[in-house]
């Protein structure tokens, strides 16, 4: 199980995860699982919260992740609200647009930052794997691309410093091999071949 409403995460968590489980789902699939609230504070407590109370609302392995984009000239900030850095509710294009306005008339080299992920994989109580990573980049003065989500349209990796061009501006698979959430993914997949440990393929009660 995907422990996320978002459907960019949960496109890119299945692409990235591909092979890990014989089958993913995504809430989607169980819009009666409610996830709990955020926490201003922790990325892999979040992550954690998240996957615990999928599996115990659904007795299968769980996967929560907690990601955010954290600016230098703002002391870290969005960070852990960067899905709420507008307010409760608020859409990519609002986040996008007040993090033009705080970073506005700043140079480029003032304008350093990271994307960073938590991945917290949960089979059972008391079985879990966690696993952080980063991509730096720099914010961009203008949206550039339409693709990816998020603040992806004004992230620049600095894997494209000479190009410049956003994550928005990647193709998906271009984008995985780079990105916060691949880098993670990756070190998830190492970290399950050291434990040797197999991610069952189905929900109880179902065929795989």
């Amino acid at each position: 199980m995907l422990a996320s409403k978002n459907d960019g995460k949960a496109r890119e968590l299945g692409a990235l995860l591909d092979g890990v489980a014989r089958r993913f789902e995504s809430l989607a699939a169980h819009p009666g699982v409610e996830l709990p609230p955020e926490a201003p504070t922790s990325y892999r407590d979040n992550a954690l919260a998240k996957a615990r109370a999928v599996q115990a609302a659904l007795g299968a392995p769980a996967l929560g992740d907690d990601s955010g984009l954290e600016v230098d000239a703002l002391g870290g900030a969005p960070g852990v609200i960067s899905a709420r850095y507008a307010g409760e509710g608020a859409g990519d294009a609002a986040n996008n647009e007040k993090l033009l306005a705080a970073l506005r008339g700043l140079p480029p080299g003032r304008r350093t930052a990271r994307f960073r992920c938590v991945l917290a994989l949960v089979r059972a109580p008391g079985d879990e794997v966690v696993v952080e990573a980063t991509c730096e980049g720099r914010i961009l003065d203008a949206p550039r691309g339409a693709g990816g989500f998020g603040y992806d349209p004004l992230f620049r990796p600095e894997a494209d410093n000479a190009v410049g061009r956003s994550f928005a501006e990647y193709a998906p698979a271009e984008k995985n091999a780079v990105s916060h959430r691949g880098r993670a993914a990756q070190r998830l997949r190492e970290a399950l071949t050291r434990l040797d440990r197999l991610v069952p393929s189905h929900l109880p009660g179902r065929s795989p």
